[in-house]
């Protein structure tokens, strides 16, 4: 087919335009046509995009226009009218329709145990699953039966442990994307939106039982993992983050079906956020704003200084580094006891490239632990 003749069918020629894209969106240049473009998704196409998931930023479009001659077979002249497009284009949010989650949200019967007035929280610290991640501990099939696992695990914990309600801590990282190292588009076992469909469904699961022992909070904080970034770089304010659009589209159905969710975010521009339980004050920040997880009570004393979301908090709880540690650090004015800083440990399939440089590995664990009216309760902390 000549090159008139591809255009004349008003799609881009195979060996004309180019693109730049991350997960998030990018723009195409040099996009050649016979006619003004008002339907692009042949174009999407070309570059093996999928028009049902990106659409075009209206106001960036930008098109330059010529004509072309050629002599016919009868010695006529034919003059095309030729275009050429450039515009940006962004990831449809509306496009993603977490199937499993709307299955889950659907089935959700919420039966509440009696309640119990015994004073205590309890806590569950729920860290990096990084849904989409194949590693040396498996792939999806591996993942999904670990966090059975785990809520198994749980449910026993609560039944041995009863308290009056529950906090869902959630450290971040519950996607493994595709921006942070090149191996990920090779070494995922699922897209990005099904990685975010399989995690809103796991902490909806979760949420689900831990609200028949009574009234759930759930808290979340952006992450390096679930961030909209492009490359490595944030694309957007730091709650652009996909596990704060989970929470919020997940206390959506809480409030929908009747399951007792209250939700805690943090504010736009901060990547920690700070909690009030009881006597004590608990923080949560991804971590990997520090240099390692020796360093994560360091960026807290710096918060102090800085009026920073933990500034002023009894306990804090992080993840990112994937090795669960309990440490006492400094002591609070406003309990007189230690503060105490929880790393979360992992979920995921294996940090195989970070065990290959640093040697460090952990088992998968979910941390929990309870409070109660003095503030942390050391005899309840548990790895399940």
């Amino acid at each position: 087919m000549s090159l008139t003749e591809r255009l004349n069918d008003n799609a881009p020629a195979t060996d004309e335009g180019s693109v730049e894209y991350g997960p998030e969106g990018g723009e195409f240049r040099d996009i050649k046509a016979t006619q003004p473009l008002t339907d692009w998704a042949h174009v999407f196409e070309r570059f093996n995009l999928n028009p049902e998931e990106f659409e075009i930023v209206g106001d960036t479009v930008r098109c330059s226009t010529w004509q072309q001659s050629k002599r016919t077979d009868n010695g006529d002249r034919d003059i095309v009218n030729l275009y050429s497009y450039r515009a940006q284009f962004r990831r449809r949010m509306e496009a993603i329709d977490l199937p499993s989650l709307m299955a889950e949200a659907r089935a959700t019967k919420h039966k509440p145990h009696a309640p119990v007035a015994s004073g205590k929280i309890t806590h569950v610290l729920y860290g990096d699953p990084q849904w989409g991640k194949s590693g040396s501990r498996g792939e999806l099939a591996e993942l999904l039966a670990r966090v059975d696992e785990k809520r198994d695990a749980l449910e026993a914990y609560m039944h041995r442990n009863p308290s009056q309600s529950s906090y869902f801590w959630d450290a971040g990282d519950g996607i493994e994307n595709v921006h942070n190292v090149a191996s990920q588009l090779a070494t995922n076992n699922l897209s990005v939106t099904q990685q975010v469909d399989a995690y809103a469904t796991d902490m909806w699961k979760f949420v689900r039982q831990m609200a028949r022992h009574g009234p759930v909070d759930t808290v979340i904080v952006p992450s390096n993992h679930a961030q909209l970034r492009i490359g490595k770089q944030l694309s957007n304010k730091p709650t652009d983050d996909w596990g704060v659009h989970v929470h919020q589209r997940n206390a959506y159905l809480a409030q929908e079906v009747g399951l007792p969710v209250t939700a805690h975010f943090p504010n736009e521009w901060d990547e920690a956020v700070s909690v009030q339980v009881g006597p004590v004050k608990i923080g949560l920040t991804h971590g990997h704003q520090a240099r390692s997880l020796d360093a994560v009570p360091d960026m807290w004393k710096n918060h102090t200084h800085g009026a920073g979301a933990l500034h002023d908090c009894d306990i804090l709880l992080s993840g990112h580094w994937h090795v669960p540690k309990l440490t006492f650090t400094g002591r609070s004015p406003r309990t007189g006891r230690s503060k105490i800083h929880i790393a979360a440990g992992t979920l995921d399939n294996g940090s195989d490239w970070w065990r290959n440089i640093d040697g460090a590995d952990s088992d998968p664990v979910l941390v929990v632990f309870q409070t109660d009216e003095t503030g942390f309760d050391l005899s309840s902390f548990a790895l399940l």
